[in-house]
């Protein structure tokens, strides 16, 4: 194993029993790190947006390659050890979904779908009666409502995840911040000066309620699961509806090199 190897191998070993108590004190300190970094994401958007400006089509497809490779290469799998926890379960308000995980997938997809066509719809309206083009004010707190709710679970999910370990912490991480960013660019388009001000505050200060509430508290794991796969379709459709531009704006090559990176990465650690 190269020098570099050992290096990962020990630090991944130091993560893992660090993770594995809620109460150790350099667990708390690394996943409050990377919970930060997250939160840094929607706090700096507003400086990024010359980024977009040069370039908005070739970083959304990067970013949407390496997101849709975390979903086929990481959550997929995660999501098939979920079902097993799901038929491993007596709970009877579980039965329904015994064999069903992918229900719960599919109805994260099918709310933020809904919460996406309501902000469309809600812009639509705004700009036929000669308002802004943004959201109103109802729809822009439902829509960070559960955006933030949301952010929460993937806070959460930082110290409470099923496969434990700093390489997987990262993997995590980064995969989490490309969807942030991208999704911090839907959100200013819906919501513009409001998302500015308040929301992307909102949004950032979720995300250390989950990490709060995931250091206080551990559900059990099928419950666990029931979480990871609501939000396992939240990612998927953010992905379809945002990460992939659409075809006159996308960069195929910067999409199959976002896919083709994060696929090596997550393949081998």
């Amino acid at each position: 194993m190269s020098f570099l190897g050992n290096i990962l191998a020990v630090a991944e070993s130091s993560a893992s029993n660090a993770e594995s108590s809620a109460s150790n004190p350099v667990s708390s300190s690394l996943t409050l790190l990377f919970a930060s970094g997250l939160a840094l994401v929607h706090l700096l958007a507003g400086k990024l947006q010359f980024v977009y400006a040069l370039s908005r089509s070739r970083w959304l497809s990067f970013a949407g390659g390496a997101s849709v490779a975390y979903v086929f290469v990481h959550i997929f799998p995660e999501l098939s050890q979920s079902q097993e926890s799901f038929e491993q379960s007596n709970n009877s308000i579980l039965g329904f979904f015994e064999h069903h995980v992918y229900l719960v997938a599919l109805l994260g997809l099918t709310i933020f779908y809904g919460l996406e066509r309501l902000a469309t719809e809600s812009r639509r309206r705004q700009q036929k009666g000669n308002q802004p083009n943004s959201t109103s004010t109802s729809v822009f707190w439902v829509h960070i409502g559960s955006f933030a709710f949301y952010n929460a679970l993937i806070g959460y999910l930082l110290l409470h995840r099923e496969e434990l370990g700093l390489g997987n912490l990262i993997l995590f991480f980064c995969a989490m911040a490309l969807h942030f960013w991208v999704n911090d660019y839907s959100l200013w388009e819906h919501h513009k000066d409001n998302y500015r001000h308040i929301g992307r505050w909102v949004l950032a200060g979720a995300v250390f309620l989950g990490w709060a509430i995931g250091l206080a508290t551990q559900i059990s794991e099928v419950a666990l699961a029931m979480l990871f796969a609501f939000l396992a379709g939240g990612i998927i459709l953010n992905v379809i509806k945002e990460e992939l531009p659409d075809e006159q704006q996308s960069r195929f090559w910067s999409f199959a090199l976002g896919a083709t990176i994060y696929t090596a990465l997550l393949l081998a650690l």
